[in-house]
């Protein structure tokens, strides 16, 4: 099967392509660290191997420290054979982190990021003593009710909850319209707003547990990360997660640099998912592919 990519032809086993025109090759970079951080949340797939893949090739350029990190706060969705598929999927590319868990048992021990609580919580007690908080007890239910997209709209924003309201959320006042230096890779820079979709996100779920923007603020800084490779569709969560960082006076993470590379898409134009078995580099693997195969996929030059 032809797919496109940078204005060449690819062949790819299954029907993806990637979104965009992007070109992967750019000038010399320094930095000292970047991650390959999942969730395991479900079996990870191709889109998941292209962002690897890069990680894995902005720290080969660069001389830098790759730092496997997996985000496992999600604790209803965690399931040891997600954790494990992280581990098969990383030998499976041939990527071999500098730091991280060795496999799911020295994860579970030493990496989890339930040993890293006491720093969510401290950045939390640092918000909540700042005032900028409020607890929100609305369902998604109720949020969809309130507009269409889900967008929060500020319905438990003066209601004056107490934050130890049992099955309460916590929101952070996104009342601050300055706007958001992002640094690009190249040493350039984008300003833009807080995204409207971000409005007063939630800091701490209704589940008593941090949510990902702290989460990954917080790790990424106790890790000394300052390069983060991400797919284009959590851009909005950077912007979250420097607004939140310009709050909590990290100006560590506001000095990272970002890219944001094209998603891998299915043949009707959507985001690849963990649900969708196919698409996953376990099946990929289970159906005879090879690693060479998979790279053509998702694009020349990525190999790690």
């Amino acid at each position: 099967m032809c797919i496109r990519y940078a204005h060449r032809p690819l062949f790819l086993q299954g029907p993806f392509f990637i979104a965009g025109n992007a070109a992967f090759s750019m000038a010399p970079m320094t930095f000292t660290r970047t991650r390959i951080a999942p969730t395991p949340s479900g079996y990870l797939h191709r889109g998941n191997a292209l962002s690897f893949l890069l990680t894995a090739r902005r720290a080969r350029e660069a001389g830098a420290r790759l730092l496997l990190r997996i985000d496992d706060m999600d604790r209803d969705r965690l399931r040891p054979e997600y954790v494990q598929d992280v581990f098969d999927a990383l030998a499976f590319l041939e990527i071999r982190p500098d730091e991280g868990p060795a496999d799911a048992r020295d994860f579970e021990a030493h990496w989890s990021q339930r040993h890293r609580l006491h720093l969510y919580e401290a950045a939390l007690r640092q918000l909540r003593e700042s005032g900028q908080l409020f607890a929100c007890t609305c369902s998604r239910a109720a949020l969809l009710q309130a507009h269409p997209d889900g967008i929060y709209t500020g319905t438990c924003r003066h209601k004056g909850l107490p934050l130890d309201t049992p099955g309460a959320a916590w929101r952070l006042r996104t009342d601050a319209t300055a706007p958001l230096h992002v640094q690009l890779p190249g040493g350039t820079f984008r300003t833009v707003p807080l995204p409207e979709n971000q409005t007063d996100f939630i800091v701490r779920k209704k589940d008593g547990f941090p949510a990902y923007q702290l989460c990954s603020l917080v790790d990424d800084g106790h890790f000394g990360v300052d390069y983060i490779v991400r797919g284009e569709d959590l851009w909005d969560s950077t912007l979250a997660q420097l607004y939140l960082a310009r709050v909590l006076g990290n100006d560590a993470f506001a000095a990272c640099t970002f890219e944001h590379h094209p998603l891998l898409l299915d043949t009707a134009g959507g985001k690849l998912s963990k649900s969708a078995g196919a698409a996953s580099i376990r099946h990929f693997r289970a159906a005879g592919g090879t690693l060479e195969e998979l790279i053509r996929s998702t694009g020349s030059g990525l190999y790690p």
